[in-house]
């Protein structure tokens, strides 16, 4: 039996299971089964590995994307730049790091965009955010980055910033949520947005993809903005990442 899974914590609003499941059962793919490996540390990575030496693959999601490098034996040099991982290929007890985030997310952004090229602002720091920017990076399209903790770099502005100034807003028409807020369970919550300032000229690309339609995205979907979430992406993602474990 071969082995695939994810590792996060929490995992109830996953569908990666559904999804490999679904797959292995309609493309006839036999003997691959994918589980679910909620840990509540990532220094339980180890244990799994041990308990399950059948595992040839795993994907790995919030809160871990960036705490799973020291466990990695390599990462692939084409994502080294990220900084995050969100796949593992294991092979011969040996791990490497992958970022399909990124692949899935550049293909459904740029699919999505149709060549046009917005301003972008990129609510989040974490490790899916690493993955964006990457991806907008390669894209050509200019970003601005929003935290809770900007600090002092002027490429990072705080949400108490994004919520006074209109300008911001009115210059970046391109807002990507990377944070899990408005995820299941907690479906009636959203990043920190002053919706006076939004129009039917922005757009709205939220990660999210559990529920279908997130409060962000009904709230600015609300005052004329084009919304979109993160299904396609993960999609996208979970095909890269059984390209690579094979």
């Amino acid at each position: 039996m071969r082995k695939f899974g994810l590792i996060g914590y929490p995992l109830g609003h996953s569908f990666s299971k559904k999804y490999f499941t679904d797959k292995f059962e309609t493309e006839g793919i036999k003997e691959c089964q994918y589980d679910l490996y909620e840990i509540e540390d990532i220094s339980l990575l180890p244990a799994i590995l041990r308990q399950n030496p059948e595992l040839e693959g795993l994907n790995v999601t919030i809160p871990y994307k960036e705490k799973v490098l020291p466990y990695l034996d390599s990462i692939d040099p084409a994502y080294e730049e990220i900084g995050a991982v969100n796949c593992i290929q294991i092979k011969a007890g040996k791990l490497k790091g992958y970022n399909t985030d990124y692949i899935g997310f550049k293909e459904s952004l740029n699919n999505w965009l149709k060549g046009e090229k917005p301003y972008a602002l990129v609510l989040g720091t974490g490790g899916a955010s690493k993955a964006v920017v990457k991806a907008l990076k390669d894209l050509g399209i200019s970003y601005l980055m929003v935290s809770r903790n900007p600090g002092e770099d002027p490429g990072i502005i705080s949400y108490e910033e994004l919520a006074k100034s209109k300008s911001v807003l009115d210059r970046n028409h391109l807002i990507i949520n990377t944070t899990p807020i408005g995820t299941f369970p907690k479906t009636e919550e959203m990043p920190a947005i002053n919706l006076e300032y939004i129009s039917s000229m922005h757009k709205v690309y939220d990660l999210v993809y559990n529920p279908e339609k997130t409060f962000l995205m009904r709230s600015l979907e609300a005052r004329g903005a084009v919304v979109k979430n993160g299904l396609e992406m993960l999609q996208l993602q979970a095909e890269a990442a059984w390209r690579i474990w094979n």
